[in-house]
């Protein structure tokens, strides 16, 4: 028997969902491993500066993809 949907769910990540937000991470984690391994590496102060911007951001979007995954998709 089949059911009807009155509500699309919000909670479920499909299997392209999925694979987007695991390229999205491996992408994120790969640019964050890569800016902290320059910064510990650059001499010049500005460009420390600009890796260490940058390794937020990058944390940041990891951190947002881990927030998807532990809310199943929701809001």
């Amino acid at each position: 028997m089949k059911k009807n949907m009155e509500e699309v769910p919000t909670d479920i990540i499909t299997s392209k969902d999925l694979d987007y937000l695991s390229d999205m991470f491996q992408w994120n984690y790969g640019a964050l491993k890569s800016t902290y391994n320059a910064m510990q590496i650059v001499q010049d102060e500005e460009l420390c500066n600009l890796f260490e911007e940058a390794t937020t951001v990058f944390d940041d979007n990891i951190n947002q993809v881990l927030d998807i995954l532990t809310n199943g998709g929701g809001e």
